[in-house]
């Protein structure tokens, strides 16, 4: 294909799992749509990171609401797509571990069942009949009944397996190296496996969103923000769903918590969550190093010791890896699905932080909707790109 320019409709740039949401949806609707990968599918953050469809996590209101309707439609892609990707509905937890967490957690979930979600408080009782394993000093919590997980670079690859099946293509190794509009008015794409010109063109790159931007000269406040995970084996049965402290809660949208100074430095924060596989993942760190990989075994350690706060006879258990991952995050925890006003036809679908799993499927419908001119299924307004110019100017 080298040396030759083939026209396509709709161009998606980003085989993660945004890219294979919208190649899902939109090849369902009958949309001409064809996806660029610079490496091989789901090798950048979809492969990354763990496999939760959260609300309990999301600010009651518009982000809670866009999760719950993220969470319905993961529901029927289970009964929809041919690929098993290991979806469980078991629901999750916040574990609070005084008064005062107690008190806020109580506030979350009124206002949560206000917006209409099913969320319940939680006493000491309830926690000893979640787990044997949790600290005894711990106070009690709250549960979301909706929330569900799945193995990421399965769903991924599923929403791609089934996409192509109606008639997407997707071309991996194939890095785009400069988009530009010619006197058609069509979008340019040079790249490394050929080029391609297109009506359309979704930027779904995540925390590289910003570099195909440029390239439009479009601004698109992204930042990578690191995260770490220990894999664990799970000798003995620790629990059956995700768990998270409620300090996380706080470490996400940059609250003041009670604890030492480097697990406030690295926004270190209990998540546990069991896999298919019956080990587990612990987790989370949060820290800006630019598009740094590398395992920092000294955040690791502390990881380690705040699950052990919360879980204190998991210490003797074995440790299968740690890996490192980049959240793409923007300013207001929200991420970009518009499109872009200054390059009509130009779309952005990044900068879901630790929301994409979550927030891919709705992600997905939203974009074929904008793409083919319907009413979207959600609000867009606080996903517009030029929100944060409008931010600037004010």
């Amino acid at each position: 294909m080298v040396g030759d320019t083939v026209h396509k409709d709709i161009i998606i740039i980003g085989g993660g799992i945004m890219g294979a949401a919208i190649s899902y949806y939109c090849s369902k609707a009958g949309l001409d749509v064809t996806v660029l990968e610079k490496k091989e599918l789901a090798s950048g953050t979809s492969s990354r990171c763990d496999g939760n469809i959260l609300a309990i996590d999301k600010d009651p209101g518009f982000d809670s609401k866009m999760s719950l309707k993220s969470q319905q439609l993961v529901h029927e892609l289970n009964k929809e797509l041919e690929v098993s990707f290991e979806y469980r509905n078991p629901g999750s937890i916040l574990v609070c571990e005084n008064d005062q967490e107690m008190e806020a957690a109580q506030r979350w979930v009124n206002q949560q069942q206000s917006a209409g979600l099913d969320f319940k408080m939680l006493d000491r009782s309830d926690l000893r009949n979640e787990s044997n394993y949790f600290a005894d000093d711990l106070y009690g919590g709250l549960e979301c009944r909706t929330d569900s997980t799945v193995n990421p670079y399965m769903l991924t690859y599923s929403m791609f397996y089934s996409a192509q099946k109606n008639g997407a293509q997707v071309h991996t190794h194939t890095e785009v190296k400069r988009i530009y509009k010619d006197a058609t008015d069509q979008f340019v794409i040079e790249t490394t496996n050929g080029n391609f010109t297109a009506n359309k063109v979704v930027n779904a790159c995540g925390v590289w969103a910003p570099f195909i931007g440029k390239m439009l000269d479009v601004d698109i406040p992204i930042e990578p923000r690191k995260g770490q995970l220990i894999v664990a084996s799970r000798q003995q049965p620790v629990g059956l769903r995700k768990v998270m402290e409620f300090g996380y809660l706080i470490s996400k949208f940059g609250g003041e918590r009670v604890v030492d100074p480097i697990t406030e430095k690295y926004g270190v924060a209990l998540v546990f969550e069991p896999t298919e596989s019956q080990n587990f993942l612990i987790g989370s760190s949060r820290e800006f190093s630019g598009f740094d990989l590398k395992v920092d075994h000294h955040v690791t350690k502390y990881i380690a010791k705040r699950a052990l706060r919360f879980y204190p006879k998991m210490a003797d258990m074995t440790v299968i890896r740690t890996y490192a991952g980049l959240r793409p995050w923007t300013e207001d925890h929200l991420p970009i699905i518009s499109e872009v006003e200054e390059v009509p036809g130009f779309y952005v679908a990044a900068g879901h932080e630790g929301d994409g799993i979550s927030l891919a499927a709705v992600t997905g419908k939203v974009m074929e909707e904008m793409l083919s001119g319907k009413e979207t299924c959600i609000p867009t307004e606080p996903l517009r790109h030029d929100r944060f110019r409008e931010k600037v100017t004010s």
